[in-house]
């Protein structure tokens, strides 16, 4: 069943990890697994702290720098298919550097996640403006975020 738009908000909402798609100048999709705090029709994901070579270098950030359009998606995945959901959000990306422009997804990212609470993310935060927000459940159940899953 497709879900709304706030169906597709609450649900991404509630996952802990989504997958970024973004695409180089030669249109070769790239993808990695993020952590991200939604607000309103705002998704942040920020570079954090672990081992990378350098913080600046990673290809999705030049990605979105050539090509500011991307997809986040997240999924749900049971044995039970009556418990199946996916979300998928497209949007503008840009990429927030300023202590000023960071003080707000930071602080969602960490309310969101224990993990950055003594470490807070250090690095750009990729914001998202999310232009188009699709889902799927497979029962009114699944489609529930309250229902634990």
């Amino acid at each position: 069943m497709n879900l709304s738009e706030s169906q597709a908000r609450s649900l991404l909402a509630g996952a802990r990890v989504a997958r970024l798609a973004t695409a180089d100048e030669d249109g070769h999709p790239h993808l990695v697994p993020v952590t991200f705090a939604v607000d309103g029709d705002r998704v942040y994901i920020a570079i954090d702290h672990k081992p990378k070579t350098t913080t600046t270098g990673l290809k999705r950030l030049r990605n979105i720098q050539r090509n500011p359009s991307v997809s986040l998606l997240a999924d749900h995945y049971e044995e039970d298919w009556t418990a199946l959901w996916w979300v998928r959000a497209d949007g503008w990306a840009g990429i927030l550097t300023a202590d000023t422009e960071r003080l707000r997804p930071v602080s969602r990212l960490t309310a969101k996640y224990a993990q950055y609470e003594r470490h807070p993310p250090g690095g750009p935060v990729i914001a998202i403006e999310v232009r188009n927000w699709t889902a799927w459940a497979s029962s009114p159940r699944a489609a529930d975020p309250d229902s634990g899953h």
